[in-house]
């Protein structure tokens, strides 16, 4: 009976020893990705998930597109099912929502060092990193025009407005950002001045007055595809358009563009993270890898998109390089979109900008 219970008791213990023994299992984790679509998530696929999945082949990463807002993340959060783990948006957004306390603050998260050495807060272009937010890329705003229809070689804001000088129908995106500033600028405003004067109400009125002189001559745009088309069918002389598309036609389809990087105003794209999203250290570590300088670094060889890590600059293939908003010759006149002022007053001057138009 003895022998017969230390048997037991020595399979048991057995079967113990040999369950500490074997390896453990890593469970898997899911995590949804959410971006736009196009060139601009395959960037993000190839430059920061695959290689995140190959390093962590536990964690699932699931990719959904959608078309940017605030609606679908207030209702998983309202309706207690947050199944977005890391969201890719504009920093306007990123700042309405996090005043709206919709998303985590990353303010403490302590990003890696540049691979120069740089800590985080130095590596990163101004305006990159907010309460509730990281940035990763920087896309520009940019006025182009076709070489064949236009005689000299315009450069700058006033010469896009110079209708006498250069003239032929203008294009420009159905909406009051960046045409404002653009007004102002064409009316003599200095690019360092531009948001003291548009916080006036008679700074408003300047840059309608601005508009208004080469209404008459306009085509708006709503979708980024058109201004590159419109352009290369000859249906307008100049264009705004997003330096990513006109990167396809210049280089890709070698149309006869000409893109004028002094006019550039430069935006961003970076990641937030909706308040509740469940696997949040597994989120936060792949954030800080996907915003590395090596892997913002190779997502330039996907799309045209200037990295928000200054040290990632050294690591782009030199081929591309000129085609950055933030390569060092195509910055250095560049200003920033102030997402803060617009967060405050897109609605009233989006209202402003259609009765404008419908006159």
């Amino acid at each position: 009976m003895v022998k017969r219970t230390l048997t037991a008791l020595g399979l048991t213990l057995g079967i113990s020893v040999s369950a500490l023994m074997a390896p453990a299992v890593a469970e898997e984790i899911e995590i949804n990705f959410v971006s736009w679509g196009g060139a601009y998530t395959k960037s993000q696929v190839k430059a920061m998930i695959e290689p995140y999945r190959k390093l962590n082949p536990n964690v699932k990463i699931n990719v959904i597109d959608y078309n940017g807002g605030l609606a679908e993340i207030k209702a998983q959060i309202e309706a207690k099912n947050v199944t977005w783990q890391i969201v890719d948006m504009t920093p306007q957004r990123g700042i309405s929502g996090c005043d709206e306390g919709l998303f985590e603050t990353l303010d403490k998260v302590e990003l890696p060092a540049g691979a120069d050495g740089t800590p985080a807060r130095e590596d990163f272009v101004d305006g990159a990193l907010l309460e509730c937010y990281v940035g990763n890329i920087s896309w520009a705003t940019v006025m182009a025009y076709n070489s064949k229809l236009v005689k000299g070689e315009p450069k700058s804001v006033a010469d896009f407005w110079d209708l006498t000088k250069f003239p032929g129908k203008r294009s420009l995106r159905k909406i009051a950002d960046v045409n404002m500033e653009w007004g102002l600028e064409a009316d003599g405003v200095p690019r360092d001045k531009i948001y003291e004067v548009l916080d006036t109400p008679e700074g408003i009125d300047r840059a309608f007055k601005s508009l208004d002189k080469i209404k008459a001559q306009a085509v708006w745009w709503e979708a980024g595809a058109q201004p590159p088309q419109l352009l290369a069918d000859g249906e307008v002389a100049f264009s705004s358009a997003y330096n990513g598309r006109l990167y396809n036609a210049i280089v890709k389809e070698n149309q006869p563009i000409v893109l004028m990087w002094d006019t550039q105003v430069f935006d961003l794209d970076g990641f937030v993270i909706p308040k509740g999203a469940k696997h949040k250290d597994e989120v936060i570590k792949f954030l800080k890898f996907a915003t590395g300088t090596e892997v913002l670094a190779r997502t330039t060889d996907w799309i045209s998109y200037g990295p928000l890590r200054k040290s990632s600059m050294a690591s782009v293939n030199p081929e591309i390089l000129p085609h950055l908003p933030t390569a060092p010759d195509n910055f250095k006149n560049a200003y920033q979109y102030n997402v803060e002022w617009w967060a405050d007053h897109e609605t009233e001057l989006a209202e402003r900008f259609n009765a404008w138009l419908a006159k």
